[in-house]
Parts: structure tokens; C-alpha cells; sequence
């Protein structure tokens, strides 16, 4: 009698065991693609649609936690950075195969590595690498060990691998053969992207069971995102990586259990002065927009915490400088935000001879001062904030006017007939190294937008922000590349190149048939741990 009782309570623990393991081996997630994805070749992904897709099938050596922001092993279980940063050491797992069941080796890495840095494939994931002339060499020290040498140092050199999807130098399938959790399974175009479990996946929980728990992913392909948030209340996905301050406050105001706010992003929204010398501007207006006294004036007078209530529903904050809070260790902590003060931004106006008059405001010379703000067309949130900066600077006597332009045409304007007064844009998806920002803020880089491609720095702040940055990006010692990174995020509040407006929030949303989520401020926010999610349906 004793022994049957426990044979059943056996027999029942093992049900409960199977079952628990069953719910969380099922479902399918569910969300949606904004476009179309332009490839599934890892190392040729540029776009938002490829960048998902490969973060869920692809295998990495390391990966970046995108919860801590630290770097942790992947398809490597360990791995070394020479003291130059122009040589890495890979000690990799044994006994991994890819989706299709080919081996995986050094010989991956080693192939891999050599089609990222091809010049003829034009990888955009491999423009990261690209620190000087020269090639580079891969060295196979035995199956598990390979060490990799660039011409160059590259700074942040083992962070850098985090984009990097290991393909197979052996399979048929080529770039189908994955390392990751989820692997392609069907892609109808225009349509949607099926995504199935790896049935080779190296990974384990802490209990040792097989990850990914979900059977698969579904991306539908849908760039209108009213549809996107009907189908998610109707159930029909299960999450938004992404939304606006606007949608957010709508499902929220009918469900509240599944928005999230992350606070505040890397995204920031900036504008910047026209300083560039063959421009077709007048010369009085090239002067002040080349004056910091003037720039600093302009910052001063822009109220950024009600443009941060207002335009984006409470759902930003004051940006401080080029950095954003969000990134953990390369924010400079010394940086404090900049007052709105009226007076004090008539105050730095009369240190270089403008004088307010009669409600307005003329330089030493009795020019008004006018000057127009172009913007993308179609961006709510940047006109909103185009007109309240329009607001703000004619209570100190300058008259803003508020031109939208349909993206080609502004683009047209900022780079090629420098034909523009001053831009309202912003930057998003930004990484967290300084490197990923070397092409701004380099004085002979094309995107050093308020003066692009300058033969020789133009003024003595440009000449400190091109040694610094050459400084921080040829250490590998992360304490002096931060002291570097701090002085130039320092200058740049100082000069004021760009001003700074907010830093939006990391706004999504996640059903509650979702277990397991986490939402982030890094990309991809929602999902950044998928093999540890769960649907229940």
C-alpha cells in the first residue's frame, strides 16, 4: 500500500515535470517587421527588418548584455585582447553544431572573419573594423583557439564581435546555416518571416534544460503601425519593440499592464547651425552661427523639460550633452544640464554685441535676427518641437521660422548645397562606443554635419575633439578612452556644435501571455532575450 502511494506521487511528480517542461518548450512569438528584410546574409545586414533577424538566428562569439551592458561569452568561452588592440584571441566551445548539423570550428571564424573584412562585399558590420590600410590575418591555433590581427588598432576591439553572425564555411545552406537560437524557416515577401527553434542550439538554462523555450518567431511584415497596435490588442502579436509617445499613452489608457517605459534611450534629438564657409548665407549670419556665445544663447533660451512634457507626453528627458544617461559607462557624470534662463541667454547675446530692443533682437551691426529651422516633414514630434523652440527664442527678440522638408530635399540641403540655416534632426539606433560616433565627430568626416569634411580643423575646439577621439579610439585601456570621451562630450557642451534637446524614453509594449521579458533601453529592447521567452496562448 506504501509503495504504491509513492509510486504515485512518483508518477505524479514526473507529470508535473514533463508538463512544466512542455509549457515552457511551446508557443510562438509573435510581432511585427516595419520593412521589408533586404537580406538574410549576417554580414551584409544594415537595416532594422535584417538587424532583427539575424539577432535571433545568429550565433556570436561574445554578446552584449543588453540588460548590464557587459560582454559576455558566446559561441567563445573565453578570449584575449592584445595591449594594442590589433590582435584577438578566440577559445571556443567544442561540440557545437550549426542548424543543419554541420561542426562548427575555427575554420568558421577564420572564413567568417576574412568575408567580413572582403572589400568587394561592402559589410557595413564590417566598416567597424576598418582602422586603417592593410589586411587581416587569421591564425587557426587548433579547432577550439584562432587569434585574429588587424592593421590597426580598433578600440573596443572583442565589443565589436557582437555584430558578428558566424557562418558556416562548409554547409550548403551557406548563410541559412545558423548558430543561433531560431533559424528561417519559410519568408513569403511582403508578407512575413517564419522563424523556427534551432534543433541544434548549444544553450541550457540553469536547470539544463534545452533553450530556446519558444517553437518559433513570427514576423509579420507591416509598416503601418496603427494596424500594428489594433493587431495587438486583438491579440493577433504579442509585442511592439517600438512605439511613440503617443501610441503609448493610447494603449495605455485601455491596457495598462502592457506598456512599458524603459527611460530614457541612446535616441537623442538635436539641432545644429549652419558654419560652413562656401554656404550660400550671408556673412553676418555666418558669424553668429559660428560664435559659441550665440549657440550657448540659443541652448540657454530653449526650455527643454516642458518641450520633453509636451511634444513627447512626459515620455523624454533633457538631453545634458552628446551622450545619453542610458549608457552606462560613457556618460560623463560631471556634465550638468543647461538652465533655461532668458536672461542668461541675453546675457551671453550682449558678450558678442546683440542688442534687445523693442522686443527684438539685432546683432552689432542692426541685422534682426531671423534665421529659419528645416525639418523632416511628416515627423510630428520634430515639428512639435520646432515650434516650441520658435516660442522660446521670441521672448528673447529672434524670429524662427519653421520650414518642413520632405527627406531627399533636406538632405539635399545639409550635404550638398549647404543651402540651410539650421536643422532639426536627430540621431537613433546609436551604439554605445565612441567609435560608433568617430564619423561625427571628426573634423574631416563628411558627417561632422555643422561643417562637413574640413581639409584641416577650423577652429581650435575641433583640433582638441580630433586628438581626443584619436586618442580614446587607439587605447585599450577603457579607464584613459573614457577620460578622453569625457573631455569631448565636456567640449561640446561648451562649443555647442549641436544643442542637445531630449533624450526620448524606450517606449513598448509586451503582452501579458509573455513570460520572461525584460524590456531594455538597447536594441533589440522587447526581445533581447528571446531564447529565455515564453507564450501562453
Amino acid at each position: 500500500m506504501q509503495t504504491n502511494w509513492k509510486r504515485k506521487i512518483a508518477i505524479s511528480t514526473l507529470c508535473l515535470m514533463v508538463l512544466a517542461s512542455s509549457a515552457l518548450a511551446q508557443g510562438t512569438l509573435r510581432f511585427c517587421l516595419r520593412w521589408e528584410p533586404k537580406t538574410f546574409n549576417p554580414l551584409q545586414v544594415e537595416e532594422d527588418a535584417s538587424q532583427a533577424i539575424r539577432y535571433l538566428t545568429g550565433g556570436v562569439l561574445v554578446r552584449l548584455n543588453r540588460q548590464t551592458q557587459a560582454l559576455e561569452p558566446g559561441l567563445a568561452e573565453s578570449w584575449t585582447v592584445s595591449k594594442d588592440s590589433k590582435q584577438i584571441t578566440f577559445k571556443l566551445r567544442g561540440g557545437i553544431s550549426f542548424s543543419d548539423g554541420t561542426s562548427f570550428s575555427t575554420e568558421d571564424v577564420a572564413y567568417t572573419v576574412q568575408q567580413l573584412m572582403d572589400p568587394a562585399l561592402h559589410s557595413p558590420t564590417g566598416d567597424s573594423f576598418r582602422s586603417g590600410p592593410g589586411n587581416v590575418e587569421t591564425k587557426i591555433i587548433s579547432a577550439t583557439e584562432i587569434s585574429i590581427t588587424f592593421p590597426a588598432p580598433v578600440a573596443a576591439l572583442d565589443r565589436q564581435f557582437d555584430q558578428v553572425a558566424i557562418m558556416s564555411r562548409h554547409s550548403p545552406k551557406k548563410e541559412m546555416a545558423v548558430l543561433g537560437p531560431f533559424m528561417v524557416a519559410d519568408y513569403k515577401p511582403g508578407s512575413m518571416v517564419v522563424l523556427k527553434k534551432n534543433p541544434n542550439y548549444w544553450k541550457s538554462d540553469e536547470q539544463g534544460r534545452k533553450l530556446p523555450y519558444l517553437d518559433g518567431v513570427e514576423l509579420d511584415i507591416q509598416p503601418n503601425r496603427d494596424v500594428e497596435l489594433l493587431r495587438l490588442k486583438r491579440n493577433e502579436i504579442d509585442l511592439i519593440n517600438t512605439l511613440d509617445s503617443d501610441y503609448y499613452d493610447k494603449l495605455e489608457a485601455t491596457s495598462p499592464q502592457v506598456v512599458h517605459d524603459s527611460g530614457p534611450s541612446l535616441d537623442s534629438e538635436f539641432i545644429w547651425f549652419n558654419q560652413v564657409a562656401k554656404s550660400p548665407l550671408p556673412p553676418f549670419k555666418k558669424n553668429w552661427f559660428r560664435s559659441a556665445n550665440f549657440r550657448r544663447a540659443i541652448s540657454e533660451a530653449i526650455n527643454r523639460d516642458d518641450m520633453a512634457k509636451i511634444v513627447f507626453r512626459g515620455h523624454a528627458k533633457s538631453a545634458l550633452g552628446p551622450v545619453s544617461p542610458a549608457n552606462k559607462f560613457w556618460f560623463d557624470d560631471n556634465l550638468k544640464p543647461t538652465a533655461y534662463s532668458a536672461d542668461a541667454a541675453l546675457k551671453s547675446l550682449q558678450a558678442d554685441g546683440f542688442r534687445f530692443e523693442n522686443g527684438l533682437l539685432k546683432d552689432k551691426d542692426g541685422n534682426e535676427v531671423v534665421f529659419s529651422i528645416i525639418t523632416n516633414s511628416g515627423n510630428k514630434y520634430r515639428e512639435r518641437m520646432a515650434t516650441m523652440i520658435q516660442e522660446d527664442l521670441q521672448k528673447i527678440g529672434i524670429h524662427v521660422n519653421v520650414v518642413t522638408l520632405d527627406f531627399p530635399s533636406l538632405i539635399q540641403r545639409m550635404t550638398q548645397t549647404f543651402d540651410y540655416e539650421a536643422i532639426l534632426l536627430g540621431f537613433t539606433n546609436v551604439g554605445l562606443d565612441p567609435n560608433d560616433q568617430m564619423n561625427v565627430w571628426l573634423s574631416s568626416s563628411e558627417n561632422h554635419q555643422w561643417n562637413p569634411s574640413e581639409k584641416t580643423p577650423e577652429t581650435a575646439w575641433e583640433v582638441d575633439i580630433d586628438k581626443l577621439m584619436r586618442a580614446q579610439a587607439s587605447s585599450a585601456d577603457p579607464k584613459k578612452r573614457k577620460e578622453s570621451f569625457d573631455h569631448v562630450q565636456e567640449i561640446v557642451v561648451e562649443q555647442a556644435p549641436f544643442i542637445y534637446l531630449v533624450n526620448r524614453n524606450a517606449l513598448s509594449a509586451i503582452s501579458t501571455t509573455v513570460h520572461g521579458a525584460n524590456p531594455v533601453v538597447l536594441a533589440p529592447q522587447t526581445y533581447w532575450n528571446a531564447e529565455r521567452l515564453s507564450v501562453r496562448q
